[in-house]
């Protein structure tokens, strides 16, 4: 065949065929592969070594391997732990599967060199893992000089000191198990480069990538977890000492934590350690524990399914000798850049809860809670995506953007959106919180914050199709669709009907911004007139004249409802005043909700009123001496919902309140290139923000006192920012201590690139990159 026919062939395919299938993960050379036959892999919770030993002419000075498992590894490079816990849980939709890649170059040596893999299979659904049904493991490093590919020449062994903690097992939601370990049947340090693996089965070749039930394989999008590395506990005792009885020793957290437990004892063989955290049954479900069942002498064990809590309880036999106990940190790699203080301690503490109870739910997703369900539930991330765009760094977006793939990822036939995703186990869709998540405080709130476009595109057909399916009546507003579960919120006085137009609303509001941005025009016209016709239909139809109520709904008036005509935009400024009554005395909201209370609240001009909400309801939780974290519910057990959690980052909207609206800062154009700084103190004397935005470290601190209210801010490069001054009665306002503002009138200054006016309450100016300091001096 000649070259130019071959070429016209080639050329012929590549037009046929999508090019998406052409991708890197087709240029795999390894193999799938698992345990000989008999095969284990039909039950749940299975632990396996694998080896690999090989020689090198010369250490490499890039070597990217390229791991996936079903369905968490650890893996050691001549000895040494290079990945603690790889792998995410399945998957990126139903039926693919996420692979990592990882540099080891550095760990590479000239000579003889050992990979070793420990490989846990869930081998069970969860509302955050879809299981495929079977082990398997797949490894590939090529260099110009190296060729390392998982095959037959792997060594495995079915790693049976790894069983399974007798009941109470974890509950449904969990795809993990409670791991207890034998050391009697302790494989020694098999991970070691002198171990001898000459007893060990050569590994049972699968397949080739692309095979079923892994299928395509999509490359990790976060990064691996940070290791903060084993520490002694806040209350550490005095090591060694021996118990003369069976004794349960409660050792104290800095915090609630991710955290996986370590011990180092002497015992006889035979007996059994038990380990849990305070949270072994928080939410009102059994979750994971640990087991360890001692061999003969000094040991020591870390067990490798994390578990969180503010209290390790270890209980420990009589007659075993204690030497250490420890704990290790792991969590998403992200750090905590923005920061928060004021003069109201208050303020200060349920920003610091927020932090806390935002970090203990991300890992392989965002999370409802990290001890009963683990579940990404949408309306839960919605609030804790917000949350992290001002406390976090930005390598916490990606965790963000992987919820909204893998949402659109899963979409199922008919359209229909629903969550947890990943889930084996759960496939009812909640429309209110599906609105929520494709919406302007979901999606769009991502592209406002991030200036991904990319992902806008990707996602824009899946996020149409979605809004297609809901029904609308002749006056505009929209059809209450039943789907899986009739969600609004939890608590009472639901006016359900309301509640889904305006999170409908907010969806149109958010996926406009998307065809705008898009420029999908037809769209845009449709989406436009759909608001119209809503915004009209709302008013006439449920305005009473004193707050907003559905014809059909009988209850008290429902807070969480009126909260969402006021941030969406349904409700008019002439409304304020009637609605503020309303959220003087309605509190049914649940700490989910109360989020979009007090965002109105601020608003509606409404500061101080805002906070004297804010501490009479989230009180209870933000004082409470013994948590670090906030509620699912007002209270816990009973007394709070769903099972009341004490980890619900839901719960953290305060956070972005406070960073968001008392500080001012906001962006106005999607990434920050242009931004607000428009602080609403009410009567709090002194409060700071700090935010890690896409373009840099933007600061708003503010001094407000009787005479005088003096802003600090500092503006990244490349960006511009509006500056407003509260319109309290000043004489006169200085920028750097030069005059640019007097009895109402703006007096020019190079400095300032525009006067923007009055506006909402505020004297805005617009200036460029620089630390400024704007004071305000009454008359």
């Amino acid at each position: 065949m000649s070259s130019s026919i071959l070429k016209f062939i080639i050329l012929f395919f590549l037009v046929l065929f999508p090019c998406s299938k052409i991708n890197a993960q087709d240029q795999w050379k390894a193999s799938w592969i698992t345990e000989p036959a008999p095969t284990t892999t039909d039950t749940s919770n299975v632990w396996y070594s694998l080896r690999k030993d090989f020689s090198l002419n010369d250490a490499p000075k890039e070597a990217l391997a390229k791991i996936a498992v079903d369905s968490k590894y650890w893996l050691w490079v001549n000895g040494e732990l290079v990945v603690f816990e790889g792998g995410l849980k399945r998957g990126p939709n139903p039926t693919d599967t996420y692979y990592d890649e990882k540099d080891i170059a550095k760990y590479l040596k000239k000579g003889k060199n050992t990979i070793s893999v420990l490989a846990w299979y869930f081998g069970k659904d969860g509302f955050s893992h879809n299981s495929s049904g079977q082990f398997g493991f797949i490894f590939e490093c090529i260099t110009p000089s190296i060729q390392i590919l998982s095959d037959d020449t792997w060594k495995i062994k079915h790693n049976i000191a790894y069983e399974t903690c007798p009941e109470p097992f974890p509950n449904f939601r969990l795809s993990e198990s409670s791991i207890r370990y034998d050391a009697r049947k302790d494989l020694g340090k098999w991970y070691q480069n002198n171990y001898s693996t000459e007893k060990w089965k050569n590994a049972r070749v699968l397949g080739s990538v692309l095979m079923e039930p892994w299928n395509n394989l999509v490359l990790r999008p976060i990064p691996f977890w940070k290791d903060f590395g084993l520490a002694p506990y806040v209350n550490t005792p005095n090591f060694p000492f021996t118990t003369e009885k069976d004794t349960v020793i409660s050792m104290h957290l800095p915090a609630n934590l991710q955290i996986t437990p370590y011990l180092k004892v002497e015992a006889p063989e035979g007996h059994i350690i038990e380990i849990k955290t305070d949270n072994f049954k928080g939410g009102g479900d059994y979750n994971m524990y640990a087991q360890y069942i001692t061999k003969k002498g000094e040991q020591a064990y870390e067990s490798y399914g994390w578990i969180n809590g503010h209290k390790v309880l270890y209980s420990i036999p009589k007659g075993v000798k204690v030497l250490d106990l420890k704990y290790r940190e792991t969590g998403y790699n992200t750090e905590f850049s923005g920061s928060f203080n004021s003069s109201d301690q208050f303020l200060n503490k349920i920003w610091k809860k927020s932090l806390r109870t935002l970090y203990v739910t991300m890992r392989d997703t965002y999370m409802d809670c990290p001890d009963r369900e683990r579940a990404q539930w949408w309306g839960d991330e919605v609030n804790e995506g917000g949350e992290a765009f001002y406390a976090l760094d930005t390598n916490s977006h990606a965790l963000l953007k992987k919820g909204m793939y893998e949402l659109i990822g899963w979409q199922r036939q008919d359209s229909t959106l629903f969550s947890p995703i990943p889930a084996g186990n759960w496939d009812k869709e909640l429309p209110s919180q599906m609105l929520t998540s494709i919406g302007y405080y979901g999606f769009w709130n991502y592209y406002l914050h991030t200036e991904d476009k990319k992902t806008m595109v990707d996602l824009y057909d899946g996020v149409q199709k979605y809004l297609k399916i809901w029904q609308i009546n002749e006056d505009g507003t929209v059809v209450l669709r039943r789907g899986g579960w009739i969600w609004g919120d939890w608590g009472r006085d639901k006016d359900m009907k309301l509640i889904f137009n305006g999170v409908y609303y907010l969806a149109l509001k958010g996926v406009l911004n998307m065809a705008i941005l898009l420029e999908k025009h037809d769209d845009e016209v449709e989406l436009r007139q759909k608001m119209k016709d809503l915004k009209e239909g709302y008013n006439r139809n449920f305005w009473t004249g004193t707050a907003y109520r559905h014809p059909d709904y009988k209850g008290k008036t429902d807070d969480r409802s009126q909260a969402l005509a006021v941030v969406s935009g349904l409700a008019d400024k002439d409304k304020y005043e009637a609605l503020f009554e309303v959220f003087k005395t309605e509190e049914h909201a649940s700490p989910y909700m109360e989020k979009y209370v007090l965002e109105a609240l601020f608003q509606m001009g409404q500061a101080d009123y805002a906070i004297k909400r804010m501490k009479k309801r989230f009180g209870p939780m933000v004082n409470h001496p013994d948590y670090s974290t906030l509620f699912e519910g007002w209270g816990i057990g009973k007394e709070g919902f769903g099972g009341g959690t004490t980890n619900h980052a839901w719960s953290g909207g305060a956070l972005t309140i406070l960073s968001q609206y008392l500080c001012g800062i906001e962006p106005i154009t999607p990434g920050y290139s242009k931004f607000q700084i428009i602080p609403n103190p009410g009567s709090v004397t002194q409060a700071s923000a700090t935010v890690q935005s896409v373009k840099g470290t933007i600061k708003s601190e503010f001094v407000n006192s009787l005479d005088t209210f003096q802003l600090s801010v500092v503006v990244p490069k490349e960006t511009e920012a509006i500056i407003g001054i509260p319109n309290d009665d000043y004489a006169r306002i200085t920028l750097n201590g030069t005059l640019i503002w007097e009895n109402g009138v703006f007096i020019p200054n190079k400095e300032i690139r525009a006067f923007q006016g009055v506006v909402d309450r505020h004297i805005t100016f617009k200036v460029g990159p620089e630390m400024w300091k704007f004071e305000a001096i009454k008359k």
